[in-house]
């Protein structure tokens, strides 16, 4: 059995404060209690509006969060609240009866190609991870739950996520007619289930994701920041759209070659030579004002 641990997180109001879990806590819904009657779903919550400086509770899918009243400071009594939560969880109590709650929003998906025929991305109305994920195998997806269901289709090959959506590359067995309700009717219910996409909530991929992407960031010497940061404004937002991404990987001053990493619907696309050349390629020359920059591509 895993034990819960509560990090206790600021926020920009100084009458709330996050008490984040390290595991879900609800399948993906979030509550809002005013009071211990507003409660009567979440025994937890039930149990917070006891202590007399509780004016509500926030419940989400992976933190609790508290506002005050201000007869005391979350400094005096912040960590006196992470224990009781975390004595909470670790003795199996009930988070909040969900089976007798309010009925779930309703969760649409829907298919949308790409420029790569190999590849279909499959759109969700609800946000699905807080960082880019790729998978080769099912090797590759210990750590997704959901990417381990979709490779038990014998036609997937490889599964990109991002944001609210999932690009799937199939192998040639078998044609996109075929397959494609198939495929968006399992992801729709796998959502509507509440399972989980992957193994850790998605705040705390976020977090460790932006904090390895800053860290890298500041080591870069100023060309090629200035290339990660038209990348970022210019690039991703178009490739994403198509159901793919684009991650600078190095920057060679003495050959001018630029390489990147193409992912998802990028990934062994047949147009993605043809974009690289005279479009990025391109884009990089006239803002950096250097005509013998390349770029080079690897695919994910």
């Amino acid at each position: 059995m895993t034990i819960t641990d509560i990090t206790i997180r600021p926020t920009s109001n100084e009458t709330i404060i996050k008490f984040e879990a390290n595991r879900f806590l609800t399948q993906h819904n979030s509550y809002e209690f005013n009071n211990i009657d507003d409660a009567a779903i979440s025994p937890l919550a039930q149990q917070l509006f006891y202590l007399p400086f509780v004016k509500k509770v926030y419940i989400t899918s992976n933190f609790v969060a508290i506002e005050r009243y201000n007869i005391v400071e979350w400094s005096d009594v912040q960590d006196e609240v992470a224990v009781q939560i975390k004595n909470y969880l670790n003795s199996d109590g009930i988070v909040i009866k969900e089976d007798t709650s309010k009925p779930k929003n309703a969760v649409t998906v829907y298919a949308e190609s790409t420029p790569n025929p190999s590849v279909l991305k499959f759109v969700s109305n609800k946000p699905l991870v807080g960082q880019i994920c790729e998978f080769g195998s099912i090797d590759e997806s210990k750590n997704s739950p959901l990417a381990i269901a979709l490779f038990q289709f014998p036609f997937v090959k490889s599964v990109f996520m991002d944001k609210n959506y999932i690009s799937i590359t199939k192998y040639d067995v078998a044609e996109w007619p075929e397959i494609t309700n198939q495929l968006r009717g399992f992801i729709k219910t796998y959502i509507e289930e509440g399972k989980p996409v992957l193994n850790a909530p998605i705040t705390q991929q976020k977090q460790v994701n932006e904090e390895k992407a800053e860290q890298h960031f500041e080591s870069l010497d100023d060309t090629s920041k200035n290339i990660v940061n038209i990348l970022e404004e210019y690039v991703k937002p178009a490739v994403a759209s198509d159901g793919g991404n684009i991650e600078f990987r190095s920057y060679d001053p003495e050959t001018k070659k630029v390489e990147v990493l193409l992912q998802g619907a990028c990934s062994g696309c047949p147009s993605s030579t043809f974009t690289l050349k005279n479009g990025i390629e391109n884009m990089l020359k006239e803002m950096l004002g250097d005509q013998n920059l390349t770029v080079s591509a690897i695919n994910g």
